[in-house]
Protein backbone atom coordinates (compact mmCIF):
# COMPACT_ATOMS: atom_id res chain seq x y z
CA UNK A 1 0.00 0.00 0.00
CA UNK A 2 1.50 3.17 -1.17
CA UNK A 3 1.68 5.70 1.70
CA UNK A 4 3.84 8.62 0.04
CA UNK A 5 3.94 9.94 -3.31
CA UNK A 6 7.51 10.81 -4.47
CA UNK A 7 8.15 13.75 -6.72
CA UNK A 8 11.93 14.48 -7.84
CA UNK A 9 10.72 16.38 -10.90
CA UNK A 10 8.91 19.22 -8.71
CA UNK A 11 11.94 19.18 -6.03
CA UNK A 12 14.77 19.53 -9.13
CA UNK A 13 12.89 22.44 -10.24
CA UNK A 14 12.43 24.09 -7.33
CA UNK A 15 16.40 23.86 -6.60
CA UNK A 16 17.36 25.02 -9.46
CA UNK A 17 15.19 28.25 -9.48
CA UNK A 18 16.09 28.77 -5.93
CA UNK A 19 19.74 28.50 -6.99
CA UNK A 20 19.45 31.03 -10.06
CA UNK A 21 17.52 33.49 -7.78
CA UNK A 22 20.63 33.48 -5.27
CA UNK A 23 23.14 33.80 -8.00
CA UNK A 24 21.29 36.49 -9.48
CA UNK A 25 21.37 38.62 -6.40
CA UNK A 26 24.74 37.79 -5.34
CA UNK A 27 26.67 38.08 -9.06
CA UNK A 28 28.54 41.12 -7.90
CA UNK A 29 30.17 39.49 -4.95
CA UNK A 30 31.08 36.75 -6.81
CA UNK A 31 32.79 38.67 -9.26
CA UNK A 32 34.65 40.32 -6.98
CA UNK A 33 35.19 37.42 -4.83
CA UNK A 34 36.26 34.55 -7.20
CA UNK A 35 37.07 37.26 -10.50
CA UNK A 36 33.82 35.63 -12.57
CA UNK A 37 30.52 34.19 -10.73
CA UNK A 38 28.84 30.43 -11.84
CA UNK A 39 26.85 30.75 -14.42
CA UNK A 40 23.56 29.94 -12.76
CA UNK A 41 22.51 27.79 -16.12
CA UNK A 42 25.45 25.70 -15.28
CA UNK A 43 24.51 25.14 -11.90
CA UNK A 44 20.83 24.38 -12.79
CA UNK A 45 22.65 21.61 -14.88
CA UNK A 46 24.30 20.17 -12.33
CA UNK A 47 21.57 19.99 -9.92
CA UNK A 48 19.36 18.51 -12.96
CA UNK A 49 21.94 15.77 -13.40
CA UNK A 50 21.95 15.26 -9.76
CA UNK A 51 18.71 14.83 -8.93
CA UNK A 52 18.65 12.42 -12.02
CA UNK A 53 21.35 10.21 -10.49
CA UNK A 54 19.62 10.56 -7.02
CA UNK A 55 16.21 9.26 -8.82
CA UNK A 56 17.60 6.36 -10.25
CA UNK A 57 18.73 5.25 -7.08
CA UNK A 58 15.74 5.94 -5.43
CA UNK A 59 14.09 3.58 -7.92
CA UNK A 60 17.12 1.14 -7.88
CA UNK A 61 15.84 0.61 -4.15
CA UNK A 62 12.50 0.76 -4.19
CA UNK A 63 12.33 -1.82 -6.40
CA UNK A 64 14.25 -4.45 -4.02
CA UNK A 65 16.86 -5.05 -6.47
CA UNK A 66 20.43 -4.44 -6.37
CA UNK A 67 23.99 -5.95 -8.08
CA UNK A 68 23.24 -9.16 -5.58
CA UNK A 69 19.76 -10.12 -7.34
CA UNK A 70 16.14 -9.76 -6.04
CA UNK A 71 14.55 -10.18 -2.83
CA UNK A 72 12.39 -13.83 -2.27
CA UNK A 73 10.36 -12.33 0.01
CA UNK A 74 6.77 -11.09 -0.37
CA UNK A 75 5.15 -8.60 1.91
CA UNK A 76 1.82 -8.79 3.34
CA UNK A 77 0.45 -5.12 2.97
CA UNK A 78 -2.92 -6.39 5.16
CA UNK A 79 -0.93 -7.56 8.20
CA UNK A 80 2.52 -6.30 7.86
CA UNK A 81 4.75 -9.17 7.90
CA UNK A 82 7.13 -10.85 5.63
CA UNK A 83 6.78 -14.23 4.33
CA UNK A 84 8.30 -16.73 2.04
CA UNK A 85 6.96 -17.24 -1.37
CA UNK A 86 5.15 -20.32 -1.74
CA UNK A 87 6.38 -23.15 -4.67
CA UNK A 88 4.66 -24.13 -6.82
CA UNK A 89 3.35 -27.33 -6.40
CA UNK A 90 1.78 -29.77 -9.55
CA UNK A 91 -1.42 -30.75 -9.89
CA UNK A 92 -0.24 -34.61 -9.03
CA UNK A 93 1.58 -33.62 -6.01
CA UNK A 94 -1.79 -32.09 -4.75
CA UNK A 95 -3.56 -34.67 -5.01
CA UNK A 96 -1.25 -36.90 -3.25
CA UNK A 97 -0.77 -34.59 -0.99
CA UNK A 98 -2.96 -35.94 2.84
CA UNK A 99 -5.22 -33.06 4.84
CA UNK A 100 -2.99 -31.39 7.26
CA UNK A 101 -3.19 -32.47 10.35
CA UNK A 102 -3.29 -29.93 13.41
CA UNK A 103 0.07 -32.56 14.01
CA UNK A 104 1.46 -31.24 10.55
CA UNK A 105 1.67 -27.38 11.31
CA UNK A 106 2.35 -25.24 13.85
CA UNK A 107 -0.49 -21.93 14.36
CA UNK A 108 0.47 -18.09 15.29
CA UNK A 109 -1.00 -15.24 15.84
CA UNK A 110 -0.69 -12.06 15.31
CA UNK A 111 -2.50 -8.26 15.26
CA UNK A 112 -3.11 -6.59 12.29
CA UNK A 113 -1.68 -3.02 11.79
CA UNK A 114 -3.93 -0.02 13.48
CA UNK A 115 -5.25 0.75 16.35
CA UNK A 116 -7.68 -0.35 17.89
CA UNK A 117 -7.11 -4.14 16.97
CA UNK A 118 -10.27 -5.50 14.76
CA UNK A 119 -8.31 -8.14 13.14
CA UNK A 120 -5.42 -11.11 13.92
CA UNK A 121 -3.85 -13.24 11.26
CA UNK A 122 -3.09 -16.42 11.64
CA UNK A 123 -0.34 -18.01 10.50
CA UNK A 124 0.07 -22.30 10.09
CA UNK A 125 3.28 -23.47 8.59
CA UNK A 126 4.23 -27.18 8.17
CA UNK A 127 6.32 -28.68 10.18
CA UNK A 128 5.72 -32.59 8.77
CA UNK A 129 8.13 -32.54 6.90
CA UNK A 130 6.16 -33.84 4.06
CA UNK A 131 3.36 -31.94 1.92
CA UNK A 132 -0.44 -31.84 3.06
CA UNK A 133 -2.97 -29.68 1.86
CA UNK A 134 -4.77 -27.08 4.04
CA UNK A 135 -8.59 -27.49 4.28
CA UNK A 136 -11.14 -24.97 4.04
CA UNK A 137 -10.60 -22.79 6.92
CA UNK A 138 -9.56 -22.53 10.99
CA UNK A 139 -11.97 -23.92 13.07
CA UNK A 140 -11.98 -21.00 16.06
CA UNK A 141 -12.62 -21.77 19.93
CA UNK A 142 -12.56 -18.44 21.77
CA UNK A 143 -14.40 -19.65 24.67
CA UNK A 144 -12.40 -22.12 27.80
CA UNK A 145 -13.67 -25.09 25.75
CA UNK A 146 -13.64 -25.82 22.27
CA UNK A 147 -16.77 -28.07 22.78
CA UNK A 148 -18.94 -25.01 24.28
CA UNK A 149 -17.56 -22.06 22.20
CA UNK A 150 -19.80 -20.36 19.80
CA UNK A 151 -18.65 -21.52 16.46
CA UNK A 152 -16.99 -18.28 14.17
CA UNK A 153 -18.46 -18.53 10.19
CA UNK A 154 -16.55 -18.34 7.29
CA UNK A 155 -16.16 -15.35 4.46
CA UNK A 156 -17.21 -16.69 0.85
CA UNK A 157 -15.57 -14.21 -0.63
CA UNK A 158 -12.54 -15.42 0.87
CA UNK A 159 -12.17 -19.21 -0.29
CA UNK A 160 -9.16 -19.36 -2.51
CA UNK A 161 -9.50 -20.68 -6.20
CA UNK A 162 -7.05 -23.62 -5.77
CA UNK A 163 -6.29 -25.99 -2.58
CA UNK A 164 -3.96 -24.75 -0.57
CA UNK A 165 -1.32 -27.39 -0.71
CA UNK A 166 1.91 -26.86 2.14
CA UNK A 167 4.90 -27.95 1.24
CA UNK A 168 7.79 -28.75 4.05
CA UNK A 169 8.30 -25.73 6.21
CA UNK A 170 6.02 -23.13 4.27
CA UNK A 171 3.16 -21.32 5.83
CA UNK A 172 -0.60 -20.28 5.39
CA UNK A 173 -2.50 -17.68 6.02
CA UNK A 174 -6.19 -16.54 7.36
CA UNK A 175 -7.50 -13.55 8.35
CA UNK A 176 -10.14 -13.16 11.33
CA UNK A 177 -11.89 -10.63 12.40
CA UNK A 178 -12.37 -10.01 16.39
CA UNK A 179 -14.76 -7.26 16.78
CA UNK A 180 -15.87 -4.11 15.29
CA UNK A 181 -13.64 -2.03 17.57
CA UNK A 182 -12.82 -0.96 20.48
CA UNK A 183 -13.33 -2.65 23.63
CA UNK A 184 -17.04 -2.25 25.08
CA UNK A 185 -19.21 -4.29 27.14
CA UNK A 186 -19.75 -6.77 24.27
CA UNK A 187 -16.03 -7.79 24.33
CA UNK A 188 -14.25 -10.29 26.48
CA UNK A 189 -10.43 -11.03 27.13
CA UNK A 190 -9.12 -13.80 25.41
CA UNK A 191 -5.11 -14.73 26.25
CA UNK A 192 -5.32 -18.06 24.01
CA UNK A 193 -8.20 -20.00 22.13
CA UNK A 194 -8.28 -23.18 19.81
CA UNK A 195 -7.74 -24.21 16.71
CA UNK A 196 -8.88 -26.68 14.53
CA UNK A 197 -8.70 -27.67 11.43
CA UNK A 198 -10.70 -29.88 8.66
CA UNK A 199 -10.27 -33.41 7.64
CA UNK A 200 -11.44 -34.66 4.26
CA UNK A 201 -14.39 -35.50 5.50
CA UNK A 202 -15.48 -32.82 8.03
CA UNK A 203 -13.83 -31.26 11.25
CA UNK A 204 -10.74 -33.13 12.24
CA UNK A 205 -10.46 -34.64 15.84
CA UNK A 206 -8.31 -32.72 18.32
CA UNK A 207 -7.52 -28.94 18.58
CA UNK A 208 -4.28 -26.67 18.54
CA UNK A 209 -4.17 -24.06 21.56
CA UNK A 210 -2.72 -20.91 20.27
CA UNK A 211 -1.75 -18.01 22.37
CA UNK A 212 -3.16 -14.45 22.11
CA UNK A 213 -0.35 -11.95 20.83
CA UNK A 214 0.69 -9.75 23.63
CA UNK A 215 -1.64 -8.12 25.93
CA UNK A 216 -4.28 -10.48 24.60
CA UNK A 217 -6.90 -9.81 22.17
CA UNK A 218 -10.71 -8.43 22.77
CA UNK A 219 -13.22 -10.52 21.00
CA UNK A 220 -16.73 -9.86 20.10
CA UNK A 221 -18.25 -13.49 19.40
CA UNK A 222 -21.04 -11.95 17.89
CA UNK A 223 -18.78 -10.26 15.05
CA UNK A 224 -16.25 -12.72 14.77
CA UNK A 225 -15.44 -14.12 11.33
CA UNK A 226 -12.66 -15.87 9.79
CA UNK A 227 -10.83 -16.15 6.20
CA UNK A 228 -10.23 -19.41 4.59
CA UNK A 229 -6.45 -20.57 4.51
CA UNK A 230 -4.61 -18.93 1.91
CA UNK A 231 -1.00 -18.42 0.35
CA UNK A 232 -1.03 -14.50 1.17
CA UNK A 233 -3.64 -11.84 2.49
CA UNK A 234 -5.20 -10.51 -0.64
CA UNK A 235 -6.73 -7.07 -0.88
CA UNK A 236 -10.94 -7.32 -1.11
CA UNK A 237 -11.14 -11.30 -0.32
CA UNK A 238 -9.21 -10.61 3.12
CA UNK A 239 -10.64 -7.60 3.64
CA UNK A 240 -13.95 -7.87 5.91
Amino acid sequence: MRTSIRRPAVLAATAVAALSLTLTACGDEGTKDNGAATPAATVAATVAASTDAGTSSSATAASGTSGSGTSGVVTTTQVGVKKKTPSKTSSKARAKAPACTVGDVKISAAKQPGVPTTHITLTATNVSGRSCTLLQYPLLAFGELPQTSKDVPPVAKSKPGTPIVLNAGTPAYAAVRINNGGVDEKTHTVRSFYVNLFAADGPAEGSETVIAPKGGIAVDDAVAKTGYWTYELRNGADEF
